[in-house]
């Protein structure tokens, strides 16, 4: 049995795609790690969800946690409009990017990796972020922003997996179907 250990709606859209047998147990891993280094940091971050998960459950476990990194300083969820439209605006017209850690736990063994994308954003103007942040949908986004939503208008062009910027790259589901969770 396939347990997501996450309550992202994105996570378990993605998930729902190409499984239909698998739960949801949300993790209390606290999300903050002391690595400085981004990717490191989504990994940890990722690790502890998974294996706090696992003590409580069985089954193969997912966890994950996406982090937006601008310039190498990680930009995480705003704690309200005005850091949302701080948090735009220095995105605005720059390139960043959207990085998921991953752990799988899998009869005991971890598989943990972290996967990139590159987003580009468009030159916003402060009509258009403030517009975008009254939607309500950046404040519990890492980034302030969701791709799958109104935050597409924002962006210009993505390098790499669309998915991974919602936050649950297909990677995830190619190593499941290396464990014998067979997506088709």
């Amino acid at each position: 049995m396939i347990i997501l250990a996450s309550k992202s709606p994105r996570r378990r859209e993605i998930l729902e795609m190409f499984f239909k047998d698998f739960r949801i147990v949300s993790s209390g891993a606290e999300e903050r790690s002391d690595f400085k280094d981004p990717v490191k940091y989504a990994v940890d971050v990722a690790k502890r969800k998974a294996w706090e998960v696992y003590e409580r459950e069985e089954g193969t476990i997912i966890g994950a946690d996406t982090i937006v990194v601008l310039n190498g300083k990680i930009l995480g969820k705003p704690r309200d409009e005005e850091e949302a439209i701080l948090m735009l605006k220095a995105l605005s017209g720059k390139v960043h990017d959207v990085i998921t850690g991953y752990c799988i736990i899998h009869e005991g063994r971890e598989i943990s990796n972290a996967v990139t994308t590159k987003v580009k954003f468009r030159d916003l103007n402060e009509e258009e972020i403030k517009a975008y942040v009254k939607t309500g949908e950046p404040l519990d986004k890492a980034g302030a922003y969701a791709i799958q939503g109104k935050g597409a208008l924002l962006v210009e062009r993505i390098e790499g997996d669309y998915y991974n910027v919602m936050g649950f790259p297909i990677r995830i589901i190619v190593e499941l179907g290396k464990l014998g969770f067979s997506p088709w």
